[in-house]
């Protein structure tokens, strides 16, 4: 009878230890996960879930960063829980580190800026991405997946800033910065091209140093008849023969340089006017950074029917525009200046054959040339201009959410009740219903 029973309980114990290890194979090939929070901090919202259905193919997640970080601490355990949310609904999404202190070549290769800092790739573009948040990640996946060519096209022939040059006045630094955008660059001289090409999402006009030919310029304003986007950096000189564009545009290029109090206090320059104001527009959009306008001119404008103007950056509210050559200690002359504040970049609108036009006018050429790109948000701003320019301003907004229910508060006799509880009381009463158990089978 004994042995029988001994067999049985035997038997019993086997099945017991199987389905609990066939328990675990299944939850370890097929895990579940339950977000119990009640702001739910530990699920992706519908929208990122949305983004990521319309992946079809592997993403790489690859970060630059060290294994300590002064602000995140553990920064690669952050990451990899991050990163987790996304992989649960794309397992092909892998995730690599790599030091860039035991490796600067890889690091120097892929033009890390900061620690921490994640390139992300899906079909052979590119995406840098420095702020780790669900509506960061989830809109860079956004615009890797758009499948259209997206051309940028710079006027050349006459002297202008190069979006691939290196020169100090050239704009190479933020070409470059489109580039990992996944914009492609190209030049356009318009005394050998027939005419702008339709297909391009923008055309980025410098200031010539020489006049253009009669022919480019009616040029240039066929690509503004048809609808063409532009951004346009414009220089506190002659304007060589783009008049008739400023005048199509109904632009006020007043003569002078701004003159910004506030750089010289910054120890800057007092003809650096510093982006003080971004009024509502896509393109400012949550962008709160200092910006820096070298050698700036005010932008104004006469009301045209059909074009809608939006002031994107304001500037120098205590300074004015100067006529003069700077000085050192430049004083306001209330009979030549005008007091400010002025408009620094200015943003126009409108729909034409069906087409949505965009157009950006900024008041320094200096703004993004590789000498001056470094200051505050310059680069970023310029991205942004060039995104909404070329009607890739579709963004998914997720609002923080914030963990309502991650902090439980006790007081310190609840602590100790809870403590002696867990310590002492539960293993008591696994200690108790073992011997009631024993004394049953005794009995």
């Amino acid at each position: 009878m004994n042995l029988k029973r001994s067999v049985k309980n035997l038997l019993l114990t086997c099945a017991v230890f199987a389905a609990a290890i066939a328990a675990y194979l299944a939850l370890a090939a097929h895990p579940l996960r339950w977000d119990w929070s009640q702001s739910r901090i530990n699920s992706l919202e519908a929208s990122s879930v949305g983004v990521l259905k319309q992946l079809h193919g592997p993403v790489r997640i690859t970060v630059f960063g060290s294994e300590q970080d002064a602000r995140y601490g553990d920064l690669r355990s952050v990451i990899r829980a991050f990163v987790a949310l996304y992989q649960r609904y794309k397992p092909d999404m892998t995730l690599v580190f790599i030091n860039p202190v035991e490796q600067p070549d890889a690091a120097r290769q892929a033009e890390i800026q900061s620690n921490g800092e994640m390139v992300i790739e899906y079909q052979g573009k590119r995406e840098h991405l420095s702020v780790l948040n669900e509506q960061a990640l989830t809109n860079a996946l956004l615009r890797l997946s758009q499948e259209k060519e997206q051309w940028v096209m710079y006027l050349d022939g006459h002297g202008e800033r190069k979006l691939d040059g290196t020169a100090n006045h050239d704009l190479g630094e933020f070409g470059k910065r489109l580039q990992q955008r996944g914009f492609r660059i190209n030049s356009l001289n318009l005394s050998l091209a027939q005419d702008v090409p339709d297909n391009i999402s923008l055309l980025v006009i410098t200031h010539p140093q020489l006049d253009l030919l009669p022919g480019e310029t009616e040029k240039l304003l066929r690509f503004l008849d048809k609808g063409g986007n532009l951004l346009w950096l414009i220089d506190p000189e002659p304007l060589h023969g783009l008049q008739p564009l400023a005048e199509r545009l109904g632009l006020v290029l007043m003569p002078g340089t701004v003159i910004d109090p506030a750089a010289e206090e910054m120890g800057v320059p007092p003809n650096w006017a510093l982006g003080s104001g971004y009024p509502p527009h896509p393109s400012t959009r949550n962008f709160n950074l200092i910006t820096a306008f070298p050698f700036a001119r005010p932008i104004g404008w006469e009301e045209i029917a059909d074009w809608q103007h939006t002031t994107l950056v304001e500037g120098a509210p205590r300074g004015w525009v100067s006529t003069r050559s700077p000085q050192d200690k430049p004083k306001f002359d209330k009979n030549r200046d005008t007091p400010g504040p002025v408009t620094l970049a200015l943003a126009l609108q409108r729909n034409i054959n069906e087409r949505d036009q965009r157009i950006i006018a900024v008041g320094s050429g200096a703004f993004l040339a590789n000498t001056f790109s470094g200051n505050g948000g310059n680069l970023d701003l310029g991205v942004n201009m060039v995104g909404w320019l070329a009607s890739n301003d579709r963004q998914i907004f997720i609002e923080p959410r914030t963990a309502k229910d991650s902090i439980l508060l006790f007081s310190r006799s609840q602590l100790n009740t809870v403590s002696i509880g867990l310590l002492i009381g539960l293993p008591l009463l696994l200690v108790l219903a073992g011997l009631i158990q024993w004394r049953r089978r005794r009995s």
